[in-house]
């Protein structure tokens, strides 16, 4: 019988299996399919782990051997965080601002259309109203912008009303002849006209106010408004009601006081509706100059 040596076969005389060439670094051809790729030659590649934070919460550890890097978890869109925040606001990033807005301004100050911050303190009884007026106007009137005052503003105005028929020389000549019955309704219908007037004018400074940027209320604007009318020419409608009208000192009274009820109105606008002086002067210009037609030189 023909024996077999260990070994040998029909393929003893095939060449001896030669090493693979080793490919130039990066042109390494794909191993076969379904073979495991073989580590790369050299030093084994350097441990890297995870760092803290790539991947979203509950997500398994990635470990590679080769120093493959873990899968990165998808990235949400630009201006969302992963938990539904924005991506300015997580560590790392940058917060983008507009040109000239302030990042640490927290709004404090009182901006046109804007709601109003709270009152600077509590509302001024009726004496002190009035007396603030005339002492500390400014702290008065910021004290004051978000409080209406129709009580004080009604009652003074109406008592300016009646007394100012005996300022003007033709109705109070008129109210001396009548007789007590024709005097009263003359007086009364004076004094709600005063009324009427000091609330459309109260209301045209308002409007004006708000057409310039204030962001004043309404009512607080009308209100204080009517008592700086009523309040600034009582020193002239007390000496009109002795002397006449055409008097030197009642003229100047009348002069001296306009020009205060000018410097109250734009304090009064320019605390209420937040407005430099130049336009809180300019919302009050038609109400002044109402106010020396009809009253201090009576030729309307």
């Amino acid at each position: 019988m023909a024996g077999f040596r260990i070994g040998r076969g029909r393929d003893n005389n095939r060449t001896p299996q030669q090493p693979p060439r080793q490919q130039p670094y990066g042109q390494q051809q794909p191993p076969p399919y379904g073979q495991q790729p073989y580590p790369p030659a050299g030093p084994p590649p350097q441990q890297q782990w995870p760092q803290p934070g790539a991947g979203g919460h509950d997500e398994p550890e990635y470990f590679d051997p080769y120093g493959q890097q873990p899968p990165q978890a998808q990235q949400p869109p630009y201006g969302h965080g992963g938990h539904g925040g924005h991506s300015n606001d997580n560590p790392g990033h940058t917060q983008v601002f507009a040109v000239g807005e302030d990042p640490y301004s927290q709004g404090a100050t009182y901006h046109a259309g804007a709601a109003a911050a709270a009152p600077t303190g509590p509302r001024l009884p009726w004496k002190e109203l009035l007396r603030g007026i005339v002492t500390r106007p400014g702290q008065t009137f910021l004290q004051m912008r978000d409080y209406a005052v129709w009580g004080p503003a009604l009652t003074v105005t109406f008592l300016y009303g009646l007394l100012a028929v005996f300022g003007l020389d033709d109705a109070r000549q008129d109210v001396i002849k009548a007789t007590l019955a024709q005097a009263v309704p003359i007086v009364l219908s004076t004094g709600v006209a005063f009324v009427i007037c000091g609330l459309i004018l109260g209301g045209v400074t308002h409007t004006l106010a708000r057409q310039l940027g204030g962001d004043g209320s309404w009512q607080p604007t009308v209100g204080l408004s009517m008592l700086v009318m009523s309040i600034t020419d009582a020193p002239r409608l007390l000496f009109a009601v002795f002397l006449s009208g055409d008097n030197m000192v009642v003229q100047v009274l009348g002069w001296a006081t306009w020009v205060a009820a000018g410097a109250l109105f734009t304090s009064l606008i320019s605390k209420s509706h937040d407005l430099p002086w130049p336009k809180a002067l300019g919302a009050s210009a038609i109400q002044l100059v109402a106010l020396l037609s009809i009253i201090k030189l009576g030729t309307l």
